[in-house]
């Protein structure tokens, strides 16, 4: 199948709420290119006529209409849907290079332990790097020989493709966590149950960060999910570290307090669903906590 048509292969799946502009722009790009993927947008409930405008631009998307936000699960409903054997998710404000689907298709074909293919992410308007491409690129996971690119053990969900045999084995992104680090916990499941995941630097996505959202609330979440996949799957030793690193870099306010407390009022289901990762992806993570610590990307603030 290696070389094929991507769209043969592939759908593409974009979340989106209350970001018309943006989508209208995304898709746009998305619908153009040579690969002619299927694509599934899901709207989280928007209030600014997303999804009619998405029906009355684009009739040959399939469009998913949620009375409410469901945050990442959005893409969990779209990839119910999904006939090809890869998903290429998106957000409504990144889009794909002509080419970068096929690129990542044909290593998912050609490497059938690999379950994520995640790409170079370019930042409009300058196209410069992503400040997390460095841990990307020179990433310390021990991988073998035969993975075509650095390993990781957590991808970017709007830049990344993955197996849906793999996805959907380890039951997609989590209802509890919701949004904000959702793809950590993701990333750990499918790697303790033996996929691996991967950079591609020859795999390309654009991303325009909107400025139609809320700072704050993603940083909230963002602490309390990555407290919860922490407590939910390292050694307690471990889990205990990557607590007090986390507690140490963030800003000492209400938010940061907030989020904590949700963390907290979590424990009775974290500790009932805890399942420890093996030993050998803990030294992996192990090894990404200096990188980690030190990376201008990973910064709680807002």
């Amino acid at each position: 199948m290696t070389g094929a048509p991507a769209g043969g292969r592939t759908t593409v799946v974009i979340m989106t709420r209350d970001r018309r502009h943006e989508l209208l722009r995304t898709l746009a790009l998305m619908t153009a290119l040579p690969e002619r993927p299927p694509v599934i947008v899901v709207d989280n409930g928007s209030a600014d006529g997303s999804a009619d405008a998405v029906a009355a631009a684009h009739p040959d998307v399939r469009l998913i209409r949620s009375a409410r936000n469901l945050g990442a699960v959005a893409r969990n409903l779209a990839v119910e849907e999904v006939t090809t054997p890869y998903v290429a998710f998106c957000d409504d404000d990144t889009w794909w290079e002509p080419g970068a689907l096929t690129r990542a298709a044909d290593l998912l074909d050609g490497h059938p332990r690999l379950a994520s293919v995640t790409g170079l992410i370019l930042v409009e308007p300058g196209l410069e790097e992503d400040p997390i491409t460095p841990e990307l690129r020179h990433s310390p996971v021990p991988a073998p020989d035969w993975l075509p690119g650095p390993a990781l053990l957590s991808i970017l969900a709007g830049a990344s493709m993955l197996r849906v045999e793999a996805f959907r084995a380890v039951g997609g992104f989590s209802p509890r966590l919701w949004l904000g680090g959702e793809e950590e916990l993701l990333s750990l499941d499918l790697a303790a149950r033996g996929w691996w995941l991967c950079w591609a630097e020859d795999v390309v996505v654009h991303h325009a960060a909107s400025t139609a959202r809320d700072p704050r609330q993603r940083r909230k979440l963002g602490i309390r999910n990555t407290l919860w996949t922490a407590w939910l799957r390292r050694p307690l030793p471990d889990a205990v570290r990557r607590t007090v690193t986390v507690l140490r870099s963030v800003p000492r306010d209400r938010a940061s307090v907030s989020a904590v407390g949700a963390a907290l009022a979590g424990l009775p289901w974290v500790v009932r669903e805890r399942r420890v990762i093996p030993a050998h992806i803990e030294r992996g993570l192990r090894l990404l906590e200096e990188p980690q610590r030190t990376s201008p990307a990973r910064r709680y603030v807002g």
